[in-house]
């Protein structure tokens, strides 16, 4: 089992067994980025077995053509993917004359480990090669000071046997995507950027789109100790150096390299070799030491609003820490034009685009472990991309806007029908990002200015996506996809019409606290009252005899049975069955219904909400990731603590322990913020819609206790919770007035609260 790899560390994640076939899943958990770069932890020396090298660039991506064997009005054109860009990390090391690839060369004492306290990577081993025994180390990181900066260093130590060592650092672009079609490639020399010693520069190649092409430019500098400089060269894919010594016992070599990427996503072309250069001579003043020093004060400082602690459980510790790295490692906010991919830096699946998980999964989490800034870039994101929003709608002959549900510039690019056009859920999932974001901060100047024109456009599209059912004197939706992809062009979807009628709701309410602003956008009277009675008539599928809401028309005609009715080699189903037989089935893939619960869970009582637990999560087979912390939440809420803590752990340790077998395809980085969630609104019972801040907290049966920092209007708060109570404390900023299980509570600097938690 791939859990059995990793040590249980409340700071690190480690494996010291190298088992060839399980490169790739080592490869995803040591991932590293810094928001503007990230990197797979494939091996630097280069590993000649099963292993998936990834190097990819934020906001650089290639459409790639659709390839279907029908096509039909509205599919996009193009899928669009990230791409594998130069390997910026290759240092090659030959033993006399025999290259090192642990492939082909045993090895002993392997550790590879990823520092989650300062965002570093450290891997060593002892080996024999060529006659020599070696002990090496290899130091790596991205910066987050510097983010267009990659800093490396190995050391070498000659254990035995006397030779020639020889060590080449280099940039290799001559990389391939895993998921390319026909295994083309993606990049091409660019003639235009000035070609210097150490520098590649590659642009993407042309597409028939018009969609940007990309230029990125790697450059690098490299120190040598004990080592003298041998051949270079500078192909038109590669550039790099050899540096070589002739060793003995006791020997100690090591060498330094620091590699600067620019694209001309920041930077025209021309001024590439420049702005490269200027950062490789500012690296290169310092050594490779005072850079990792600065890179963990930087994740100190990061940590200090964002960390976890648990008491009493080291996995669940582990599990969270981990969690919480890779999401800040992959989106801090520093640039509006991104976003965050279901994949991060971590690989290729789903083509690295953004999903609909940022507004519903995400936004809570940035908003209280960082400065309002980071939810207010990932909002400014979407209201950027209404006018290609708008082009979506019309390319489904619908008015409004609507957002795409994979995208890398607002433009739907995915070509599976049952999701392009069906999934229309996510449009609430943005719309209700907005209220969540003015509720949370209390500042409105984003809903009044960009905000209401991303509400109008997605309530125009609600309400020309219904139709009128005069047999059941309703609206309705048919033809769609609800979160739960176990079931495809169903009707009436619970939480997708649900979702519709609360976003046409909120939409007025805004606009009816906004003078003048409706016939600024040009919404009138009758409009808006068409709104209104979309909103009074919406179909909801309800069982009254069941007490549940009913996930979608026909759902309880299904034979209905448990998850607990299915064989081992039954799961997980999307790897075992076909997918006829997945979507006549009753089973779960994520919520629906409940998920619909969580997000407007202040319009349902706790008995309601108990009621459609006990009914769909017998059902549900949690194959989507982000499904455990959704169901965990829910559970703490109705009082089954057992079943929140089991929940957290799925969704915790989901990569860690490769719950779901496709690890190695990359870290499932938008379902990580699931961790925190189910920690922070789940055993916390903290919500954040409405006036203020509401806590229900417990502590799980055997824990010792836990504690979270919240950022909230101003303030930093810090919520400690043991066995049988919690500690309020104001970190930062006025005194705040929170409600406590049923009761208010005053936190001030000079006067923490201590509340028992509930029962």
């Amino acid at each position: 089992m791939a859990s059995r790899m990793v040590e249980v560390d409340p700071w690190e994640v480690a494996v010291t067994t190298l088992d060839p076939a399980r490169i790739r899943f080592v490869e995803s958990l040591m991932s590293l980025g810094n928001g503007h770069m990230g990197a797979r932890g494939s091996f630097e020396e280069g590993y000649g077995g099963d292993s998936h090298l990834g190097t990819y660039i934020a906001g650089v991506w290639f459409p790639d053509r659709t390839r279907v064997g029908w096509w039909k009005n509205g599919y996009p054109e193009y899928f669009g993917k990230v791409v594998n860009a130069v390997d910026i990390g290759a240092i090659r090391i030959r033993a006399g004359g025999e290259p090192v690839d642990l492939f082909t060369v045993p090895c002993a004492d392997f550790r590879f480990a990823l520092d989650l306290r300062r965002g570093c990577l450290t891997r060593t081993f002892r080996c024999e090669a060529g006659g020599l025994a070696l002990r090496v180390r290899f130091d790596r990181f991205l910066s987050i000071v510097t983010p267009e900066l990659s800093f490396q260093r190995v050391e070498i130590e000659v254990e035995d046997g006397e030779g020639v060592l020889e060590i080449t650092p280099l940039l290799d672009a001559d990389v391939h995507n895993l998921d390319a079609n026909y295994a083309e490639t993606f990049w091409e020399p660019e003639p235009g950027v000035e070609r210097r010693p150490g520098m590649l520069a590659m642009t993407t190649r042309p597409n028939p789109f018009g969609t940007p092409r990309f230029t990125v430019t790697a450059a690098t500098r490299t120190r040598a100790e004990g080592l003298e400089p041998g051949d270079a060269w500078d192909d038109a894919l590669s550039t790099g150096r050899t540096f070589a010594a002739t060793v003995a016992p006791g020997d100690r070599v090591a060498l330094d390299k620091a590699v600067a990427v620019v694209s001309s996503r920041d930077h025209e072309p021309r001024t590439h070799p420049a702005v490269a250069s200027a950062l490789l001579d500012a690296a290169s003043s310092r050594p490779h030491g005072a850079h990792r020093a600065d890179q963990a004060a930087a994740w100190a400082a990061r940590w200090e609003q964002a960390d976890v602690v648990i008491e009493g459980d080291p996995p669940a510790q582990q599990g969270i820490r981990f969690n919480v790295f890779q999401l800040l490692s992959t989106y801090y906010g520093e640039d509006e034009r991104l976003n965050i991919g279901p994949k991060g830096f971590t690989g290729e699946k789903y083509g690295g685009a953004t999903y609909w998980d940022t507004e519903a999964f995400l936004v809570p989490m940035y908003m209280s472990i960082a400065e309002p800034d980071v939810a207010l870039a990932l909002l400014r994101y979407r209201h950027r991309q209404l006018p290609q929003a708008r082009h979506n709608a019309r390319q489904q002959g619908l008015p409004g806007a609507l957002y795409p549900m994979v995208t890398f510039d607002g433009v739907e690019c995915h070509n599976e029908w049952e999701i392009t056009f069906e999934e229309i859920h996510r449009n609430g999932a943005i719309a209700h990002a907005i209220r969540y974001y003015t509720d949370y901060t209390g500042d409105r100047s984003y809903l009044e200015a960009e905000g209401v024109e991303v509400l109008v456009e997605i309530a125009r599209f609600w309400a020309g996506r219904v139709h009128w059912s005069a047999r059941a004197d309703r609206y309705m939706i048919h033809g769609v996809t609800g979160p739960n992809e176990y079931e495809n062009n169903i009707n009436n979807n619970w939480y997708t019409n649900y979702l519709a009628r609360w976003v046409l709701r909120y939409t007025d309410e805004v606009l009816a606290g906004l003078p003048g602003r409706a016939a600024e956008l040009g919404v009138d009277d009758a409009e808006r009252e068409r709104w209104r009675d979309v909103v009074a008539r919406m179909y909801l599928p309800h069982d009254d005899a069941l007490g549940v809401n009913v996930q979608h028309d026909g759902f309880l005609d299904k034979a209905l049975a448990p998850v607990s009715a299915l064989g081992d080699d039954d799961r997980p189903l999307n790897q075992r069955w076909s997918w006829d037989r997945i979507l006549r089935s009753p089973y779960i893939k994520q919520a629906d219904v409940l998920q619909g619960m969580y997000t407007f869970s202040e319009d349902f009582t706790t008995e309601e909400i108990r009621r459609n637990f006990a009914f769909y999560e017998p059902m549900t087979v949690h194959e989507s990731s982000l499904s455990a912390s959704i169901h965990s939440v829910l559970a703490a809420a109705i009082g089954m603590p057992e079943k929140a803590v089991e929940l957290y752990s799925r969704t915790a340790r989901l990569d860690l322990d490769d719950y779901n077998n496709d690890t190695e395809d990359g870290l499932h980085i938008t379902s990580m913020s699931g961790a925190w969630l189910a920690i922070v609104q789940g055993f916390g019972g903290m919500r954040g819609l409405g006036e203020r801040l509401r806590f229900a907290p417990f502590c799980p049966e055997g824990w010792r206790g836990y504690s979270f920092m919240i950022r909230y209007r101003g303030r930093l708060l810090r919520v400690a919770v043991g066995a049988s109570s919690t500690a309020f404390t104001l970190v930062e900023g006025e005194p705040l007035e929170i409600e406590v299980g049923d009761g208010l509570v005053t936190v001030a600097a000079d006067a923490p609260a201590t509340v028992a938690n509930r029962a």
